[in-house]
Order: C-alpha cells, then structure tokens, then sequence
C-alpha cells in the first residue's frame, strides 16, 4: 500500500538534522585539522522568512507592514514584501528539503534559533567565523515598489543586529542596501555602519540600476572612509528578457548567477570607479570564477582599442579586476586542473580569493573545495580558507573567534 504524502513528510521531519546531513563534512574538517587554523565562510544564509514575525516588528511604515503581514511572507513566489518570480532552487540538491529546517529541534541556551542553527552547520564544517547573507531578500531589487525595498531592508537590517549580531561574535553580516534607493542606501550605511558584527555591505546584483551613477557616490565615500568593503552579491532573474529564453533552470543558474555581475563590474571598471574610490574595497560574490578570465582578456583586448573611452583609466581593465575580491562558491571544478589554476593565477587567488560555502543551499560547497586543491601551497590554502578575509573584514586573528567579542 502507498503511503500518504503526508506520512512521508512526517518520516523527513524525523530524521532532520544537521549535524547527521554534515556528518561526513565533520569527519573531513577531523582528518584535515581545520582546528589548526581560521577558516571564515564568506557567504552563507539563513532563510529570513523563517523570523519574518520579528522582522515586522522593526518596520516603520504601518502600512507595508500590514501588506507584509497579510501575505505569504517568507516565499520568495508571493506578491507584498517579496517581489513575484519563478524559482527552483528548492527544487532539489544535496540536502534536506529547505521547509523542513523549521522542524529542526534546537536549544540555543537562550540564544536566538538562527544562531543556534547556524552555529549547528558552522561547527560541523569547521567554520570559524561565517558571514550570514538573507536568502529571499536576494531578488528584492526587483521589486516593483522601490518604498518596500527600502522598509524591508532597513527592518531587517535593525532585527540582525539587534537580534542576531549582537549575541554571536561568530555570526557576522554585510548588510543589505536598498540600491533602487540611493539615498536611503546612504542613510542605511550611517545608520549601521558601526554596529556590532556589521563586516561590510550587500548590494544584491539582480536588479537594474547602473553602479556608475552620480547619486551613489556619496555612499561609496562614506564606506571607503569608514574601511568598511562593499560586495555585490549575484541572483537570476528569470523574467529578465534575455535570461526568459532559457527553458530549463540548470541554464538560468549556469547563466543567471553570472550575468548581473558581469555587468555591474563593466560599469564599475570602465567609468573609473577604481580611480575614484582607490581605497573602497569590492567584493564580488556567488558566481564562481570561471567568468573572470574571459572578463580580463574581452576587456583588455577592448581597451586596447578604445582607450579613449575610458579616460578615467590609468591601467588595464583587468589590473583592476584582479585588484578586487572574489568569493570562490560555486567554484567550477573543470576536468582539465591545469584550467582552474590559469584562473587562480590569473585573479591572484592567494591574496584576492575568500572561501565561501552557500550553506545550505543545494550547491554548497565544502572548505575541502579548497583545501584539497593539488596545485595550491599551504599557505595559499590558508590564506583563502581564512586569512585573507580576517584581513578584509578586519577580524582578530590573535585567538580563535569564537571568543572574539
């Protein structure tokens, strides 16, 4: 007899757990002694729908409020807060269904349940310090309503901090900035800039708003004095004219996760915002690496040719590329090594490269990702594991940050 839906779905919520989903992820931070050195997991999220209640409690005006608290909050599909759009990123993968992490039985002592749980996967990885990204929220930009942006992003931002930030020294976050909004997003950085485990700030690259213009530049001077590194975080859009012709979603993220950043960097690269802010910090995340050297060699090659367009420009495009940083998940693993090292070389992995894992969606990526590479010394291992974004987000290194306050 075939058992109900239902029934199966009460057998899943039984055996969820995380600790059992990393077991073999625990036995690999063992055997390699991830305990002998820092390791910081760059990008990493939580599911912010999962405390949307307490999110709302934070935002000021009653009336998206009452919006948000009508509608399917915390799904990415519904109309109110979350912009509408089509997605399957829990459609499948190499973990548990994502729903079910609400199921999961965790004591915090205390503590808020998404330190408890992120400290859960962080501990079982062998990761020191994570730096904790919303989820939902990433296709935000391309809400219809650029007020609701703005009265999220700042309602969540206030509940991090107060709520999570300020209880966990290993929990950090880049924060979100309402980019459709450029003077809110100058009021979010003064706002928060000094807060309690705020490492940074999070432009979320889907959305359609050129980096270059004149209304954001106020903002890249007020984090580049405050020493603080600015990321721009990808997403897809699959109502995006060009990416709605593919038919099947394992093109959408080949492609989708790619494109936004790709774009942002020819802005950002070519209208001289190097030279303008040679102090900012950038951060380029969840898109791999592979596109790089094609972004350095086309843009080079177009220079060369057309210099005169890019007069603010004191050297090649691709020295300022690989100026910047990079975030290594998802790292495409070719068949042929020799082709991931000629990209390593190329960006400069040992000094521009983060390790990040995307825990937990489906294509997370594990510190062995890098560690076992054959081609990398231990040095670079270490410095990409770990080293580099203590450095980055000015992180103490002197102890293990567990106990960094």
């Amino acid at each position: 007899m075939e058992l109900p839906l239902s029934d199966f779905r009460k057998m899943e919520v039984q055996e969820f757990d995380t600790t059992k989903l990393l077991d073999h992820a625990a036995e690999q931070a063992r055997v390699r002694k991830y305990s002998d050195f820092l390791i910081v997991d760059v990008d990493s999220h939580h599911y912010e729908g999962e405390s949307m209640g307490e999110i709302l409690e934070y935002m000021d005006d009653p009336v998206i409020q009452q919006l948000a608290q009508m509608t399917r909050v915390g799904n990415s599909k519904s109309v109110g807060v979350f912009g509408s759009g089509v997605g399957y990123q829990d459609m499948g993968g190499r973990v548990t269904r994502y729903p079910l992490r609400t199921f999961e039985k965790v004591d915090g002592g205390g503590k808020h349940r998404d330190i408890a749980l992120t400290k859960r996967w962080m501990d079982a990885m062998g990761i020191d310090v994570a730096v904790l990204f919303p989820t939902p929220m990433l296709q935000l930009g391309l809400h219809p309503q650029v007020e609701v942006e703005v009265a999220l992003a700042r309602a969540y931002n206030r509940w991090l901090c107060e709520r999570i930030l300020a209880h966990e020294p290993r929990v950090r976050s880049m924060l979100y900035l309402p980019f459709n909004d450029a003077e809110e997003s100058y009021k979010m950085v003064k706002e928060f800039g000094d807060k309690k485990g705020v490492c940074g700030f999070m432009i979320t690259s889907a959305r359609y708003r050129p980096v270059h213009h004149n209304s954001y530049m106020k903002t890249y001077a007020l984090i580049e004095e405050m020493g603080l590194p600015l990321a721009f975080h990808a997403g897809y859009n699959w109502g995006d004219s060009s990416i709605s012709m593919l038919n099947r979603f394992i093109s959408v993220h080949g492609l989708g996760f790619v494109i936004p950043n790709m774009i942002h960097m020819a802005n950002w690269v070519m209208n001289g915002l190097p030279e303008r802010f040679p102090k900012l910090k950038v951060l380029w995340i969840e898109s791999g690496l592979a596109w790089l050297p094609f972004m350095i060699q086309r843009f080079d090659n177009e220079y060369m040719m057309r210099s005169s367009e890019a007069p603010s420009l004191k050297k090649l495009p691709g020295e300022y590329i690989t100026d910047m940083y990079y975030t290594s998940q998802p790292m495409e693993m070719p068949k042929d090594m020799g082709m991931l090292e000629a990209t390593f070389r190329m960006i400069k992995a040992e000094t521009q490269l983060l390790y990040s894992s995307d825990y937990p969606h489906w294509d997370f990526d594990l510190p062995s990702t890098i560690y076992d590479l054959p081609f990398l010394s231990e040095e670079g291992k270490r410095a990409i594991l770990g080293g580099t974004a203590a450095k980055l987000f000015n992180l103490d290194t002197a102890k293990k940050l567990a106990q960094v306050a």
